[in-house]
């Protein structure tokens, strides 16, 4: 999961209730289908900074809760209201996330180009632009490895 740390870094997921929160405002049919029909409770999530200097993955979270519809969507004061979308009919999902860890040494975007076995992570590929996306068990090894941490 991507997110700007000026929007919403780890360090303000640390500092959470609980050190959770809902994920909300993606609007984007492609990660909200990730969302809804992959993300589980108990799944291991990668954190990535993004338009960020540095580019990075910060840390760890984990799934904490079934989808459940975006509440933000039916507020027409949220900047995520969708008037389109309805409580019988919801268009947009969202998953609790709860901290897990945080990296000691980021992983930096350039690490990962340049590390073998991290070719096909979705979120070096060019043009990718979603805040949401699938990642390998294997891909999940590779990163903590370069973070220098044991998978939790």
């Amino acid at each position: 999961m991507k997110s700007e740390p000026d929007a919403f870094g780890i360090d303000d997921l640390m500092a959470a209730k609980d050190q959770t929160t809902h994920w909300e405002g993606v609007r984007n049919y492609q990660a909200r289908n990730y969302m809804r029909d992959d993300m589980k409770p108990g799944d291991g999530v990668l954190f990535y900074h993004s338009n960020a200097k540095p580019l990075a993955i910060v840390g760890t979270m984990n799934v904490s809760s079934e989808p459940y519809p975006d509440p933000a969507q039916f507020n027409p004061k949220s900047d995520y209201f969708d008037p389109k979308s309805t409580q019988e009919n919801p268009r947009w999902q969202l998953v609790n996330v709860t901290f897990t860890q945080k990296f000691e040494n980021p992983v930096l975007r350039e690490t990962l180009m340049d590390t073998i076995g991290l070719e096909e992570m979705i979120v070096l590929q060019r043009g990718s632009r979603l805040s949401i996306h699938p990642v390998t068990e294997a891909e999940w090894k590779i990163v903590h490895k370069l973070a220098g941490v044991k998978p939790i």
